[in-house]
């Protein structure tokens, strides 16, 4: 009987041993878990975690970049949550940031975002060098990509590229999206731009999307001045009334590229679908992917009857409602 009791007061004694390590052991880590390892250090650091990373070796990299006090603590601390699922990409971190705060960082999956701008008026081949350029994608595949026939179509655009769905705007992406996610990420801001009633307002004045597009584009081109789109438009829509050629130097100058300077005669002759020296009506689609403005301009174009227009080399246009007018502006301004 003294045996049984010294045995069960021995048992008791272990047990609060166990049970006080255990319980400091919890708090430690507890601690560990609110407690910057360098409050002071604001610098930050960039940790790149792949796809498939599991906890432990995403642990010993935050040790291994100082960012983190001790890597087993913190499997330790993360065995005692009920799940966690940290996500791949590029974070931003210093080491005055607490484990909890890292973890909780991680597990939202709050990446380094990379800011990207896309101007109004680029073609696919232009827009595919701003993207190559920070090495996010390479020129060949996001140019591949972009004028993929089945791509397109994913989109349900009946297009054989998608040139002029590329929306013009300024993105935030992080590293490690593939070329077809930047793209997509672009022609969805596109359909959400192009409202339903810009549908409608297509479709009563006799134009598909696609053409509205095609002409938003042109207009993209051919004037920097805000004021002068919707009057560029309706010079255009004047033509295309009375069938008369469009004679847009952009649609021109299409496919050629590198293409800088002054355009020339022989540039003018070209026989190419998109030449609207050489065919009548719109080219069978865009040449640039245009902005909102533009395509606005393209649905309400101007009440005017002008069908002709001049550069004046200053950035703006003489327009002109006869032929007669516009060969006396083109002597003033470009013969001269």
């Amino acid at each position: 009987m003294e045996n049984l009791l010294k045995y069960k007061k021995t048992f008791f004694i272990l047990f609060l041993y166990a049970a006080t390590i255990a319980v400091c052991a919890y708090w430690n880590i507890i601690y560990f878990s609110k407690t910057p390892k360098d409050i002071a250090d604001n610098a930050e650091k960039v940790l790149l975690i792949k796809k498939g990373t599991p906890f432990n070796a995403a642990a010993d990299m935050l040790y291994k970049n100082g960012l983190i006090q001790n890597s087993f603590k913190m499997k330790l601390f993360v065995k005692l949550k009920d799940k966690v699922n940290i996500k791949a990409g590029e974070y931003v971190l210093s080491a005055s940031m607490t484990p909890i705060r890292i973890l909780e960082i991680l597990e939202k999956g709050k990446v380094k975002l990379y800011k990207f701008t896309i101007p109004e008026g680029l073609s696919i081949k232009e827009i595919a060098l701003i993207f190559a350029n920070e090495n996010f994608c390479s020129e060949k595949n996001f140019i591949a990509k972009a004028m993929d026939k089945n791509f397109t179509q994913s989109f349900n655009i009946n297009a054989d590229t998608l040139e002029g769905y590329i929306f013009p705007d300024t993105y935030l992406f992080p590293k490690g999206l593939s070329c077809e996610d930047l793209i997509s990420v672009t022609v969805k801001n596109f359909f959400k731009i192009f409202k339903k009633d810009w549908k409608k307002k297509a479709e009563k004045i006799g134009f598909t999307v696609h053409q509205i597009l095609t002409l938003a584009s042109m207009i993209e081109r051919e004037t920097m001045a805000s004021k002068e789109r919707t009057l560029v438009s309706s010079a255009f829509h004047n033509r295309l009334k009375i069938d008369m050629k469009l004679q847009s130097d952009p649609t021109a100058i299409y496919g050629i590229d590198n293409f800088y300077g002054n355009i020339k005669k022989k540039d003018l002759k070209r026989d190419t679908p998109y030449n609207t020296y050489k065919i009548k009506g719109l080219p069978p689609g865009p040449i640039a992917n245009p902005g909102e403005a533009a395509i606005y301009a393209a649905l309400f174009p101007a009440n005017t009857k002008y069908y002709f227009f001049v550069a004046k080399n200053d950035g703006t246009h003489k327009f002109s409602r006869t032929f007669e007018e516009h060969i006396i502006a083109v002597r003033k301004f470009r013969l001269r």
